[in-house]
């Protein structure tokens, strides 16, 4: 007896929005993209194997890099297809029920909250920008022609020494003032064009690389038809005094994931 197959939801939609959802075709080893209604909403869903897809199943190939990137990305295409055509509220990557009636009944219990989430994402995107403090080229040591072979410069040791170590330490405070002020003239900017912004905990030297630190991880949620305001807005900032050794990365439109829990901050209070 072949067991019933499970039921992937990818997002959750309006009762009026567009049943095509463009290339994305879901998961291979799946069926095909479909609607399943949820009281006035629909979900885009898809029937998956339920062996393939169980928790242990699940978990194990997940553990697998690339396997989980498969997944991901797959993920994210369906939810962004479903995005372009008409708002749409992004579900958590691998949100499984044994079958549709199980699927349609929990997701059922949040239809206000879904609803709400529509409401206030409908016309918008999510953009993401960073800001990052780049690691300046050291400084060039002075050369000391006339010491002889072998002899060490008189600033490696005693006071002049600890001062050199004292300046450095003040220097690199200073510079991460300044960066700490960039990022904070950076989101004040772009929430004034912004319906809300959620800001995150900065990713570390093992996600950004050993020359750059990362000061500010934002996401706002903008009018789609106001796309080139992120980057004009921040490309007039570039130019102004106090962005040394900083660099910014603006990124978008994606779906609006940071967006669906009511968490956000509205930019306009």
């Amino acid at each position: 007896m072949t067991a019933s197959p499970a039921t992937y939801v990818f997002a959750v939609c309006g009762p009026d929005h567009p049943r095509a959802l463009g290339p994305a075709g879901g998961h291979p080893e799946g069926g095909p993209l479909r609607f399943l209604t949820i009281g006035s909403l629909r979900a885009v869903v898809q029937d998956v194997p339920a062996a393939a897809f169980a928790e242990a199943a699940l978990r194990e190939r997940l553990a697998d890099a690339a396997e989980l990137e498969r997944c991901a990305r797959t993920h994210h295409d369906v939810v962004s297809a479903a995005a372009a055509a008409g708002p749409a509220v992004p579900l958590p990557l691998a949100t499984l029920y044994r079958g549709d009636e199980r699927a349609a009944a929990a997701l059922a219990e949040n239809q206000e909250r879904f609803r709400a989430v529509l409401d206030r994402i409908a016309g918008r995107a999510e953009w993401a920008v960073k800001v990052y403090l780049t690691q300046p080229a050291p400084l060039a040591r002075p050369a000391h022609p006339d010491r002889p072979p072998g002899q060490a410069p008189p600033e490696t040791s005693g006071r002049a020494y600890l001062n050199r170590l004292r300046s450095r330490q003040q220097l690199r405070e200073r510079q991460r003032e300044d960066a700490l002020a960039a990022a904070e003239r950076v989101d004040s900017a772009v929430r004034q064009i912004a319906a809300g912004s959620v800001r995150r905990r900065p990713h570390g030297p093992e996600v950004t690389g050993p020359d750059r630190t990362q000061i500010l991880n934002a996401a706002y949620l903008i009018a789609r038809d106001g796309s080139d305001e992120p980057a004009t807005t921040i490309g007039r900032l570039r130019g102004t005094p106090g962005f040394d050794d900083i660099e910014i990365d603006v990124s978008g439109p994606w779906a609006p994931y940071s967006f669906t829990d009511g968490d956000d901050r509205a930019a306009h209070q």
